[in-house]
């Protein structure tokens, strides 16, 4: 007589504590080694959402803050040469943000230094990293399709 053992999903507020612990763990890990590169998580971030060049208040909002503080964000990576900002062809009033060759170095150093990250995933199968992958392509697209 064997035991079947049942399982219940976990509920979506399980989900959603596990994802914010994953999440808060990985940005932990992204401060750490941007701060060894010399920049604040802002700045990193930034930098990674500047791989195209998007006008201020874009990056604003990517950033998720007000418009007035992506200005001392992006004067400081300008500063340090991983950033450039220029007028918009159409609108001398909208400046456009873009990352430089040697920020797209620093991010790559930044990401490489993320090793307790990289190595958690990589403990992974690789058929989970192919599910976990999935996964993610299903649920970002409807979090991004509901905000505001």
């Amino acid at each position: 007589m064997g035991t079947t053992a049942t399982t219940t999903a976990p509920s979506a507020a399980d989900l959603m504590e596990s994802v914010a612990a994953v999440g808060a763990a990985y940005f932990q890990d992204f401060a750490a080694a941007a701060g060894r590169h010399g920049l604040s998580s802002s700045q990193a971030k930034a930098l990674k959402a500047v791989q195209e060049p998007v006008p201020m208040r874009a990056l604003a909002g990517r950033l998720g803050c007000d418009a007035s503080n992506v200005t001392g964000i992006v004067d400081r990576l300008e500063a340090l040469g991983l950033a450039h900002r220029e007028a918009a062809a159409g609108d001398r009033r909208v400046k456009i943000v873009g990352i430089t060759d040697r920020g797209r170095e620093v991010l790559d150093l930044v990401r490489a230094d993320m090793v307790r990250t990289r190595d958690a995933f990589a403990s992974l199968a690789p058929e989970q990293r192919t599910a976990l992958q999935q996964l993610c392509d299903h649920v970002l697209p409807l979090l991004a399709e509901r905000q505001a």
